[in-house]
This record gives C-alpha cells, structure tokens and sequence, in this order.
C-alpha cells in the first residue's frame, strides 16, 4: 500500500490562492460580524462572496469540471478546504459548506441526467442552496438512522411523504431538499428508505423554526422541518427504492472527512492567535511563550493538528480507492472532532480574559467547533462502531483458524 503524501503544483497553488483569497476577503467581514453569517448579509452576502471567489478562481474545488468546479478529488481537496476553512464563512465563499459540498458530492454519484440537470447543476454553480432531511425527533432516526419513521407511500402519480425532520442544516431558503423516508419496514428495521428530490416550494413541505443552537456560521440554520402529505413524482427517487441508507454512506464519509478539513482550518486559525499572542505578551519576567506550561499547550496543539491530518490523509486515500472506508472516516473524525476542541480550547487558555471576549476569535471558534463532537455522528457512536468491526475482525480471524 502506498499513500501519495504529495500534492500537485496545481493544487498546492490552487491552496495559495485560497489562503490569500479567504484571507484578505472574507476573514475581515467574519471578524465584524462575529462570525454570525445572517449579521453579515446571509444569503445576499453568499452571492457577494461567490461572486468574488469565481474571480480569484477558487470557487467549487469539488465540484465536476463540467458544472464549474475544479473536480478535485478527496485527497486534493484537503489543503484546499482547510484553508478555506481559516474563516468560519471561507466554505460558504467557495460554495463547500455543508450540507451543499456533501449534496454535491452525492448527486453526482447518485443522480440520473435530468436530476443532475435539475438539481446539481445549480447548486453545483451556487445558484441555490439545498438541504439533506435525514434527522428526526425521537423516536426517529438520529444517530440510529434504522429508527427512521418519515414514510413514503406509492400514490397516484408518485409518492406521498409524511414526517417530522429536526437539525435540518440549511433548510431555512434552501432550493431543494433530499428527504430520507421509509418506502418498507418499520423502524428500528434495517433498510427500507428511499431518497427523494423535493423542490422547496412543493406543497407540503414547511420550515417550522430554527432551532438555536452554538454556532452561527452555517446558512440557513439548523430547522425544524414538517413534510406533510408532500406529492412527489417517481422522477423525484434519488437512486432506487430502498436503497437510501446505502446511498447515505456515499454522502456520509466523505461529508465527515471535508467536515474535519474546514474545522482544522479553524483550529489552525484559533492556535496562531494564541501563539502570537504568547510570543509577545510578558509576565512572570518573560515572555509567556517561553514559559513551560505554555509551551506545552502550543506543543499539545502542533501535535493535535499534525495527527489529525495524517488520519485524514489515510481515510481520503481509502475514499479515493473507491473504498467505503467506513472505519478510516470514523477514526478520523472521531479523534480530530476532540483534538480541534482541544486546539481550540488550549488557544483560548492560553490567552487568558481576551480568550474568552469577543476581542479575539477564540470564544467564536470554541463555540463553532464543539457541536462537531455530535455533527455527523457523536464520538460515542463512532468509538462503538469501530470497536464492533475490531471484535468482529477478531471473531472472523479465530473461526478461519478452526
């Protein structure tokens, strides 16, 4: 096995540009907004920065070539996303937020040629937004997603969807949503969903509320969604009938690994304000930076963040090899989700009563960054699923032994 820890002049410039781009554009409108994005113009001000990032050529580095983008693939595309990421709205700018950089992703795995037409092509060019409806109060699919209660039911026409979503990203002007229900079984059994393309403005479908939550940096909110008795044509199934928890996992993974891209670039910005404010500040009769319980702290978080790259390096590789690499991406999301808090949290110490005002970034990004220990699977949830493939290893390896 050999993993190319390498990147290509193209992409490694493509990064540059992205630094300099995310840097001298968007970092300053995040710090006089705070980070909040519906202060800084929301959807108005994604057009804005779309725009701007189309004219420095860094715009959709996901993206198939023929929609606009760069088609980079998972192991290119990390350099490039982390430093988007050093600004809490640079993924929004490039158009790789979540839940679109993910859609994106698996529609153009997923979707047949009209749907790509439809669907992908737009949002692909940042033309709308869209939402990835899976999640639902209990005792509905949340970490389980086989307790899935949303059903759809064959109709005149097409199908007919009922259910009840919550902690929709995105949801809140989103274009279209892909909505995850149950065309077989009940819940709690394995299998049986379905995906389904559902434009915004389709009879039915209603954006209850936002729910408020940590962070402020994602688009549209987290909503509270209810599709009641929502019509939709046979033309409006995403894959085939049944098959939707398998097709979750093209989208997942991936999702997960570009989650812990733009999150490290986040860290990555919170540890360099800390370290230069350490490297001048003075007390004790020295600078703060020579002192050893700083150094530790900045060594815990070089470290951290070394670590968390050479775990994604590994999962990008496998998800390149067309692998589903399901217990490389658990590995590395479980432990950079902890190690960017940690990051993140030690800046703040680091920098004492300024880390936790509103004069540095430090207390923004703490806020940011913790949800993502449940985002897309909790840490509990992911240590379990890679423990029961490493007792099952064990178990298979004993019985070829017999």
């Amino acid at each position: 096995m050999t993993i190319e820890l390498s990147y290509s002049a193209e992409v490694r410039e493509l990064a540059e540009r992205t630094r300099e781009f995310v840097r001298t554009s968007v970092l300053p409108v995040e710090d006089a907004h705070g980070g909040d994005i519906a202060a800084a113009g929301g959807d108005q001000a994604r057009g804005e920065w779309q725009r701007a990032a189309r004219q420095a050529g860094v715009f959709a580095p996901h993206a198939p070539v023929e929609y606009g983008g760069h088609g980079l693939n998972m192991s290119d595309r990390a350099p490039v996303f982390e430093e988007a990421g050093y600004s809490l709205f640079g993924p929004t700018a490039l158009n790789i937020a979540a839940p679109d950089e993910g859609n994106v992703h698996m529609l153009a795995h997923i979707a047949d040629p009209e749907q790509k037409q439809r669907f992908l092509e737009p949002l692909a060019r940042g033309e709308v937004r869209s939402a990835f409806a899976m999640t639902e109060p209990a005792p509905g699919a949340g970490s389980d997603p086989s307790a899935l209660a949303t059903r759809a039911v064959r109709a005149e026409g097409g199908w007919r969807i009922s259910g009840h979503k919550w902690f929709i990203t995105g949801a809140d002007g989103a274009g279209f949503f892909i909505i995850m229900a149950r065309t077989s079984g009940e819940p709690g059994q394995r299998g049986g969903a379905t995906m389904f393309l559902a434009p915004d403005d389709t009879p039915g479908i209603r954006v209850e509320r936002h729910i408020e939550t940590l962070d402020r940096s994602m688009i549209g909110g987290h909503c509270e969604v209810f599709f009641d008795d929502v019509l939709v044509p046979d033309s409006a199934v995403l894959g085939a009938v049944d098959r939707g928890f398998g097709y979750a996992q093209v989208r997942l993974g991936p999702a997960r690994m570009t989650h812990v891209m733009r999150w490290l670039g986040a860290a990555r910005r919170g540890h360099d304000v800390a370290v230069a404010h350490v490297a001048e500040r003075e007390g004790f009769g020295s600078r703060l930076g020579d002192l050893g319980m700083i150094q530790k702290m900045i060594a815990d978080n070089e470290i951290d963040i070394a670590a968390t790259r050479a775990l994604l390096t590994r999962a990008c590789w496998e998800l390149d090899q067309g692998e589903h690499a399901s217990n490389a991406t658990s590995i590395a999301k479980t432990f950079a989700a902890e190690a960017i808090f940690r990051i993140v949290d030690r800046s703040v110490q680091m920098c004492g009563g300024l880390g936790v005002s509103g004069d540095l970034p430090l207390a923004r990004l703490s806020r940011e960054v913790r949800p993502f220990r449940i985002y897309d699977g909790p840490s509990e949830v992911h240590r379990w699923a890679i423990a029961k493939r490493a007792v099952g290893a064990a178990r298979r390896a004993k019985r070829e032994q017999q």
